[in-house]
């Protein structure tokens, strides 16, 4: 009895202050202005979203207990979504984490490698997003500012434009992102409200007053949808790539420079795998190494490898590599990034061709010829080179004359050149009988600028309880180029050049002393950060983070004893330990 007479009381005290607060809330929404309602979403499915059938009974026995199967075959969510190999190992590890899926990884293989084949991208739609699988580091350019609050505040672009889904199953991923993560909706999914007692703006209300996350849901339904005319020619025309024989090699490492050599390639006991065989030597400073390895294509073009060094001098200093690589259509080229390293902070840009009966030129072993100059000699390298060559078959192009040739071989032609005064500045095409390599080599009569590569980096402390993220700086020489003025579109790359590396104080507070703490930089320009923890010979024992200069100093062979150096530099960021790693790709495993 004394609980209902307390309650009857409270009642009483309250009421008066309910009516109050009704009247007002009645009174503010008479007086503010009606907003314009977004038309309801469409529920009726979009024309030719009607998903994709599952036929692996491996995937059926794993994922139909909770994504039910229709009489179609088509399992929920599964069914209406495609993604990279990449895409579907997250999903997976995803639904082991967090919802108790038992798979041995066998299974979780033939499962990423059955979705990834038959829910997967076309070459068209992998492409402008393969920077992500290849571990690069770019600045993006986010096509939609909603998508930019959306998405791109969390996740890499690539990430987001590597995966294809029915508008349904953009906004249940919204969902899920609001469920797991409930942050978002005040980081960006939705517009803060506007606090009690504001009145509204003076000016027009916009007409679209919907969130931001409904907005880039409509972008990315009609941008990446399910169906596209893309897929549907390639899954017509997919199959099992023939990859086997002998590949060349040519590519770049940033800081050493160019690498020649060649794969050789076999197939395994199972459709679209691998091994390989690989050779390889850095042309700058003649070191090399072998390696072998394992890989798998998925859906007809995508390669993902690992291997490990057999031999050379480079054997202790790049251990295991992860390789990405780009299938040509024709199956002649593969292109992609082969990286290692606690962050795949290292990587090669690797190209390969395949070797047949007609001669391929990969490049030279130098990226310039100053104007005038006598008796430069010039390696060439390829592969099927003709050995009868004349130097007359020879040629680099107006102003640069073949005087004689010093050794043929099919995988390198030694010439010796003369450079002419007043040969025009520029790349040049070269070209043996009627075989060429483009824009093979340059011409320049001096340098007039250095840069430094990349013009802004990070690098991580570590090597106590985390990877240490390292920064690999390059100093690339130019010249000024065919119109005569530097710092113009058509200046002419003269290649990697050695400098004198320091690194100098970006002054951010009073007695900044960043410079001191956070690392070394070694005469490569590759940058080693110091450990992480606290530092008792610092204020306050901070950690050893911090923004520095990264600085090249250059003086020119030819250039007066009394010139001034060029100079060029980076700005760097030294930080903490990434401490969360949410997902780490594996599929090449």
């Amino acid at each position: 009895m004394k609980t209902i007479k307390r309650l009857v009381l409270a009642a009483s005290l309250f009421a008066p202050l309910l009516l109050a607060l009704t009247a007002h809330s009645q009174s503010q929404s008479q007086t503010q202005p009606s907003q314009p309602q977004s038309p309801p979403a469409e529920e009726k499915k979009e024309p030719g979203e009607e998903g994709i059938p599952v036929a692996n009974q491996l995937v059926i026995d794993r994922c139909a207990s909770c994504h039910k199967r229709d009489d179609k075959g088509r399992l929920t969510r599964i069914s209406y979504e495609r993604r990279t190999p990449e895409g579907w190992q997250q999903a997976i590890k995803r639904m082991v984490r967090l919802n108790g899926l038992n798979l041995t990884p066998d299974e979780a293989r033939q499962i990423v490698k059955y979705l990834s084949n038959n829910h997967g991208l076309a070459p068209e739609e992998a492409k402008p997003a393969f920077y992500e699988v290849e571990r690069r580091v770019i600045d993006e350019k986010v096509p939609d500012e909603n998508l930019r609050n959306a998405c791109v505040i969390c996740h890499s672009l690539g990430r987001v434009i590597s995966q294809r889904r029915t508008r349904e199953e953009w906004e249940l991923l919204t969902n899920m992102h609001a469920g797991y993560f409930p942050v978002v909706d005040f980081q960006g999914f939705r517009r803060p409200p506007r606090p009690p007692g504001q009145q509204p703006p003076p000016v027009p209300q916009p007409e679209d007053t919907r969130h931001p996350v409904e907005r880039v849901v409509e972008y990315l339904a009609k941008n990446y949808p399910l169906t596209t005319p893309e897929w549907g020619a390639w899954r017509a025309n997919m199959r099992t790539p023939k990859l086997q024989g002998r590949w060349l090699l040519s590519g770049y490492q940033a800081g050493r420079g160019r690498i020649y050599g060649e794969m050789i390639i076999e197939p395994s006991e199972v459709e679209d795998e691998f091994t390989t065989q690989i050779r390889m030597s850095y042309i700058k400073d003649g070191s090399a190494m072998t390696r072998s390895g394992r890989a798998i294509v998925y859906t007809g073009y995508s390669w993902r490898g690992r291997s490990q060094p057999t031999g050379g001098k480079e054997a202790d200093r790049i251990g295991e590599t992860r390789e990405a690589m780009f299938i040509s259509r024709d199956w002649a080229t593969m292109e992609g990034r082969w990286f290692w390293g606690g962050y795949d902070e290292f990587g090669i840009d690797v190209t390969l061709r395949r070797l047949g009966a007609e001669p391929i030129i990969l490049g030279v072993d130098r990226p310039a010829l100053k104007s005038p100059s006598t008796a430069e000699q010039v390696r060439i390298y390829g592969g099927a080179l003709p050995t009868d060559l004349k130097p007359e078959e020879i040629d680099f192009g107006p102003g640069v004359k073949v005087k004689r040739i010093i050794n043929a071989a099919s995988d390198a032609v030694t010439v010796e050149v003369d450079v002419a005064e007043g040969a025009a500045n520029g790349l040049r095409d070269i070209s043996l009988r009627r075989y060429f390599a483009t824009g093979a080599v340059a011409v320049f009569d001096k340098v007039d600028y250095i840069k430094v590569s990349p013009d802004a980096g990070i690098a991580r402390i570590g090597g106590v309880k985390f990877p240490k993220q390292y920064q690999q700086f390059e100093a690339i020489a130019y010249n000024r180029g065919p119109d005569d003025k530097p710092q113009t579109a058509d200046d002419v790359s003269l290649g990697l050049v050695d400098v004198e590396w320091s690194i100098d104080e970006f002054p951010a507070t009073l007695d900044d002393d960043d410079k001191d703490f956070v690392g070394e930089l070694d005469n490569t320009g590759l940058f080693t950060p110091a450990i992480e923890g606290p530092n008792p010979k610092r204020s306050k024992q901070r950690n050893n983070y911090g923004d520095v200069w990264i600085v090249a100093s250059y003086r020119p062979k030819d250039a007066p004893n009394d010139a001034q150096p060029l100079k060029a530099r980076s700005y760097l960021v030294v930080t903490v330990p990434l401490y969360v790693r949410w997902d780490q790709p594996e599929v090449s495993k």
